[in-house]
């Protein structure tokens, strides 16, 4: 039995003209191969524990330290959820926490020598994944992604607030 579509219905050719250059995909395509690209070479650097996942949190710290709530709304994620992945990153090494002088229900958290480590290992480890994008596209094309990428992010995060 033959059935008539209208111009409006689902076309899978269409789709995928559409999906293949899609913002989201492509962010997310990257960012998985990225992952992939980084994350076996930190753990051939002594950091078999560690997931590019914690980067969210990882890099949000400050010199100083961070509180959890604060740390918890840049990860954007719960306060729960934040302090289930501070025992976790405490208890593998790459983080210590203090108690807030200004607030003794809450914790100030801080990079410690192994995180501090993890991040100059990060660095070679992205360079790395930099020169591969840059043999790719060219260093001053990915240049100017990344320069459009940042305008976007910090654009965009200025609207959210």
């Amino acid at each position: 039995m033959f059935v008539e579509t209208d111009k409006n219905s689902f076309d899978f050719t269409q789709f995928q003209a559409i999906r293949d250059r899609s913002i989201g995909r492509l962010f997310w395509r990257l960012k998985r191969y990225t992952s992939a690209f980084i994350e076996p070479r930190l753990h051939a650097k002594g950091f078999a524990d560690f997931k590019m996942s914690y980067l969210m949190f990882l890099s949000n710290i400050e010199e100083g330290g961070t509180t959890n709530n604060e740390l918890a709304k840049r990860a954007c994620v719960t306060k729960q959820m934040m302090s289930k992945i501070v025992g976790l990153l405490e208890a593998e090494g790459y983080i210590y926490t203090q108690k807030n002088p200004n607030d003794s229900r809450s914790s100030i958290i801080f990079l410690n020598e192994r995180g501090k480590e993890l991040f100059v290992s990060l660095k070679a480890c992205m360079q790395e994944a930099r020169d591969k994008f840059d043999g790719i596209v060219g260093h001053d094309r990915m240049e100017q992604v990344i320069d459009t990428m940042v305008e976007l992010a910090n654009k965009l995060e200025n609207e959210e607030q």
